[in-house]
């Protein structure tokens, strides 16, 4: 579903690769990272507006692929925005459609949804780089994996005032044709649906982090289907005409984002409550030796946010994240450095800080 800028590389279809920072490519000097994010989303969540916030925060993945023709970019969604990549020749498209999507969340949502636009060289310029890889959720989806910091240090300037792409009060309406949020939340089949951030520092070795990510995934891997989230049985449709055959069904889950790697780790699993203290205690190690930051949030649901690209049914993606605040709240966790108790040897709780 996704290229490179010269030429499409190899897709895996094992997601531990992407942890490995040789398979990834260098984009161009010139190429464009647009970012966006809902402001205050935590906000937004705690008062029962998941739904605005995903919707929102895929909105620029549709609206930038129906203005450019084709969604064969790379981009990755965060929950409560959206993160993509451009050729220069893009920058008018992309300006346009991010100030669309920042007006039609403001207007049609109520929500403040933060854009920005710059290109890879000033990244670059700073230190930091932005590398793709592509993983094959499934044969018909493929998803872009991003590495060499860029896309964080690009969300921290944009959060602090650089890069914004100023509002048009006289901006047209975005084309979101494709995108839906027609499922139910999808309860979890095993205790508890995580969303999981997992940031390796800027000291830490590739390897080190690759090693610590393959532990963390075993984990979940050990679970039924990998812990994916997506159930077997076709989750309760909002309107009954989107019912789906069982065929077209376990192609919703095949080609669902619940694992992807954008300078850290995004997994929105469904799993134990055992699963999860294992992998925290393993990720609080991690942190004291000064490897990592990490932010994680329980829940009882998952929310599907689909994208169904006009013309190709059969490319059809689907966008995961926590009901209940997910991948903000994870985000929240790990700007804040406060972590949940975990039960440790013996039986006896401590507090990670």
């Amino acid at each position: 579903m996704v290229n490179s800028p010269a030429h499409p590389p190899q897709a895996y279809s094992e997601f531990s690769s992407v942890l490995d920072p040789s398979i990834y490519e260098p984009l161009p000097d010139d190429w464009l990272i647009g970012i966006t994010d809902v402001i205050d989303s935590t906000l937004a969540i705690g008062a029962g507006r998941y739904r605005d916030v995903n919707y929102a925060g895929a909105s620029v993945i549709a609206a930038l692929g129906n203005a450019w023709g084709t969604f064969d970019f790379p981009f990755v969604f965060r929950g409560d925005g959206a993160a993509f990549a451009l050729p220069p020749q893009g920058i008018m498209v992309a300006t346009s459609v991010l100030r669309q999507v920042a007006s039609f969340a403001t207007t049609n949502l109520g929500l403040a949804l933060r854009v920005g636009l710059l290109p890879v060289s000033e990244i670059r310029a700073r230190g930091r780089d932005v590398r793709i890889a592509r993983y094959a959720a499934s044969e018909k989806a493929t998803y872009a994996m991003f590495a060499g910091g860029g896309l964080k240090w690009a969300e921290q300037q944009m959060k602090s005032g650089r890069y914004l792409v100023e509002p048009d009060q006289h901006t047209t309406t975005p084309d979101l044709t494709g995108l839906t949020c027609d499922w139910t939340p999808i309860p979890s089949q095993q205790g508890e649906i995580l969303s999981l951030l997992v940031e390796p520092h800027d000291h830490t070795s590739p390897e080190v982090f690759a090693a610590l990510g393959r532990r963390v995934l075993a984990i979940f891997d050990a679970g039924p289907r990998q812990s994916h989230p997506v159930p077997v049985d076709m989750a309760i449709p909002e309107n009954a005409e989107t019912y789906l055959d069982p065929k077209s069904w376990s192609g919703v889950a095949a080609n669902s984002d619940f694992r992807k790697y954008d300078d850290a780790l995004r997994l929105t699993l469904d799993c134990t409550s055992e699963q999860i203290d294992t992998a925290e205690a393993i990720l609080v190690a991690a942190k004291a030796r000064g490897e990592i930051n990490f932010g994680l949030h329980r829940q009882s649901h998952a929310l599907m946010t689909c994208l169904v690209p006009s013309g190709r049914p059969d490319a059809h993606l689907h966008f995961l994240d926590g009901m209940g605040g997910g991948y903000a709240k994870a985000a929240e966790m790990m700007e804040t450095g406060e972590h949940l108790m975990i039960v440790g040897a013996g039986g006896k709780t401590a507090m990670s800080a």
